[in-house]
């Protein structure tokens, strides 16, 4: 846009150069309420090629005498400030008018926000959790990348024990120079939490330990290389094989509902002795038989035993209080997957694990 032509000073003193600069302050506010918008504004007086202030330089700055181009170079500047200063001003002032000319129906429905669910296989160990902390149980957790030591050795697997063959164990690569009890490993049981308990707290104990464990096995529909269980440890003075049946019934009766009931057939597992597998009567069909219990009318559910001595003495290294002529104590262990397919009806372990959204919106 043209710009009017600013006539020539004449004169530097103060006195001119006060009576120049206001009429240009005078000239700035009144384009300011006279264009139509910021932009004219700023084509105006900071134009590249004909601004005002661009004319202003080169009829005032650089004609000045030397002695005078400092003073008229202040003056200039506090100029080009005021400048900036009202074009922005002019600049919110459009934000503000182009906000308030939107129109907003105040009576449509707002954006609702999609709310999530507590995942299957977390609401399941939650819930089974909660029955043990009822009962007087802490919650423990541990590392998933273990040493041999606290997986295997302290529960009595020793170096060659066949029953670590049916752990199918992860190992980390590059463990060959360590120490066979300090080779890591991703953990194939949270049993693992029950020793470091015991080392770092002297008895009575009363713990139960959720958690993800690892086995080298094949993805199928009822087989996952990452998988869940919940164990449990108590220990302390006259524990007895009748106190780990009590508290088994009572759990699973919590948690499948009054009417089930429970059995226990001999078994073995290295760190218990003596050791059970531990059946329940199908909470679906009574007992009566169906195709979730195999038509049996009872489900194989979780395994326990009375705390075997030796791991009892792999803990009195450091915790003396667990000597196994003075402590008794029982463990359990069931794994979660197995129990969340059978409540909700789930065929395939693999939807448990891939995230995928229309299969989780059904547990809302």
């Amino acid at each position: 846009m043209d710009a009017d032509p600013l006539p020539p000073l004449g004169a530097y003193d103060p006195e001119t150069l006060d009576q120049a600069f206001s009429a240009l302050r005078e000239e700035v506010e009144t384009s300011a309420r006279a264009l139509a918008g910021p932009e004219l504004f700023r084509l105006r007086w900071l134009g590249r090629k004909q601004g005002r202030l661009k004319l202003l330089s080169d009829a005032w700055l650089k004609e000045a005498p030397p002695e005078a181009r400092r003073t008229v170079g202040q003056r200039f500047n506090e100029l080009k400030a005021a400048i900036e200063q009202t074009l922005h001003a002019l600049e919110q002032q459009g934000d503000a008018s182009a906000l308030l000319g939107e129109s907003i129906d105040i009576s449509l429905p707002g954006t609702a926000p999609r709310l999530g669910a507590e995942h299957p296989l977390m609401r399941t160990m939650q819930d089974m959790v909660q029955v043990f902390e009822r009962m007087g149980y802490s919650v423990a957790s541990g590392p998933e990348v273990e040493t041999d030591f606290y997986n295997f050795e302290a529960l009595n697997f020793p170096p060659g024990h066949p029953a670590r063959d049916t752990q199918d164990t992860l190992v980390l690569a590059n463990q060959e120079r360590k120490p066979a009890r300090e080779r890591l490993l991703m953990r194939t049981h949270t049993s693992t939490v029950q020793i470091r308990t015991m080392e770092s707290q002297p008895p009575p104990v009363r713990v139960v330990i959720p958690g993800k464990v690892h086995r080298n096995d094949e993805s199928d529909a009822t087989h996952s290389p990452v998988f869940h269980q919940i164990e449990g440890l108590c220990v302390g003075t006259d524990i007895t094989f009748a106190d780990l049946k009590g508290t088994l019934d009572h759990a699973m009766r919590a948690f499948f509902g009054p009417a089930v009931r429970t059995r226990f057939f001999p078994s073995f597992f290295p760190f218990t002795e003596p050791s059970a597998d531990v059946q329940i009567s199908c909470p679906f069909c009574g007992g009566r038989g169906c195709r979730k219990c195999k038509h049996s009318g009872w489900i194989e559910l979780l395994g326990c035993g009375m705390v075997h001595p030796e791991v009892f003495r792999a803990v009195a290294g450091k915790q003396p209080a667990y000597d196994p002529a003075r402590v008794s104590g029982f463990a359990f262990g069931m794994g979660v997957d197995r129990i969340a397919m059978m409540k909700y009806g789930i065929t395939d372990i693999g939807l448990l694990y891939s995230g995928d959204a229309r299969f989780l919106e059904q547990f809302r």
